[in-house]
Order: C-alpha cells, then structure tokens, then sequence
C-alpha cells in the first residue's frame, strides 16, 4: 500500500484550518460516513476539511476469504480478541500517515488534524494516532478496537498523553463486543490519555445521538 489513497472530500466552511480523516469500517468505503457531518452540528468557522479514505481491496481470511475492502486480513474473529495480519495494519497505518502529511503540505498543522474511525478503521485510527511522531488534535474512535496493543506499546511516544479521545461503542454489538472497545479505551487511560466514553443501546451502526455527542466533543475543540 505505497500510493496514495483514494479519497473523498468534504469542506465545512471556507480556507480550512482543520482537518478530520474518517475510517470506515471492513466491507465499506469512503462515503459511508459522509452523512454524518451535517449532524454534527459545526459552524461553519472555523473551517474543518473532512477527508474519506477508500481502503484497498483485499481477501479476507475470516470472511472465506472474499475480496472487499479492508484495511488488514482479520485471519480470526474471537468474541474476545482478533487475530490480524500486523504487516497490513502497519501498511495502512502508514498510508494514513501520508494522508496526514499532504494535509500538512495544505497548511495543516498535526495540532490541527483529527483521526476517527469506525470499526476496523477505528482499530487502524487508534494505532496510528497513538503512534504518529507528532501529536494529533484528536483521535474518535467508533465500535472499534485495538488488536496491537504490543505494537503500539514499542512504538508509541512518551509526550503524546495530551492526546484527547472520543471512544464510542454500542452495547448490544455483536460484531465488535463491548469489551473490546473497553479494552482499548483502557489501554489509552492507562498511557495517560483523556477517554471520553460513551455507551449507547444500539448494534455495530452509529446513531443520532453519538454523531451529536461527537459534534459537541468536536466543537469544544475546533477554536
């Protein structure tokens, strides 16, 4: 995964000063959480570019394995743990760490750029977040989950605990178990992360009132 991703953009507002990546999930691509920006309440200044990667196409191992777009091969699905390729999530870990660079070519600042994902994009936002050398404005992670907890422990760096998070899960998901999502959210706090939690009655989907709370939680940031 050397080249560039394909991507979808969205400017809220004009001459923007910041920038969020959005994940999408295994299965999915870019457009799938564009909808969700007009229910996140922002204004229209300070003005925020929303940037919608396409994962590559790839077979996956747990799916029979079924070409569809995927950040990594998921080789098991384990109600309390998955077994990944490490080599693809390091790949696309890196192919978001471009995207992060052209937005710092565009005048960006990392001060000023958001990560967020949902599901595996949520595992692949997580790690790159807390690996990136520099510190990013803020990482949102959705059903998600980390499985590289080892690999993010040799690689992240010390000065990043400033790194705010925003971590979401439904409880009665059945894809991604809540425990997962506690365990990653754990695994921040205890590397001294503020983990804004929050639990919501639905499945593997995102709702009205969590696009709402991550507006407020994003609007409390964009200054």
């Amino acid at each position: 995964m050397s080249h560039e991703l394909e991507c979808i953009e969205l400017l809220h507002g004009a001459d923007p000063r910041y920038a969020v990546i959005w994940l999408h999930g295994l299965g999915a691509d870019g457009s799938d959480f564009v909808p969700v920006v007009p229910e996140l309440g922002l204004a229209a200044q300070p003005g925020v570019r929303f940037v919608f990667p396409n994962a590559p196409e790839m077979p996956v191992t747990c799916n029979g394995g079924y070409v569809m777009p995927a950040w990594y091969d998921i080789v098991s699905l384990d109600p309390d743990s998955r077994r990944i390729d490490e080599a693809g999530m390091i790949a696309s870990c890196a192919a978001i760490r471009r995207l992060i660079a052209r937005e710092n070519a565009r005048g960006i600042p990392c001060s000023h750029i958001f990560l967020a994902g949902f599901s595996q994009g949520g595992a692949v936002a997580y790690a790159t977040a807390l690996m990136h050398p520099e510190a990013l404005a803020g990482l949102i992670a959705l059903s998600a989950y980390l499985p590289v907890e080892a690999l993010v422990e040799r690689e992240a760096l010390p000065g990043h605990a400033a790194l705010p998070v925003f971590a979401a899960h439904g409880s009665e998901d059945d894809v991604v178990a809540p425990a997962l999502g506690r365990r990653a959210r754990d695994f921040a706090e205890a590397r001294g992360h503020a983990v804004h939690w929050h639990e919501y009655p639905m499945p593997h989907t995102l709702c009205l009132e969590e696009a709402e709370d991550i507006g407020r939680w994003l609007r409390e940031r964009l200054v």
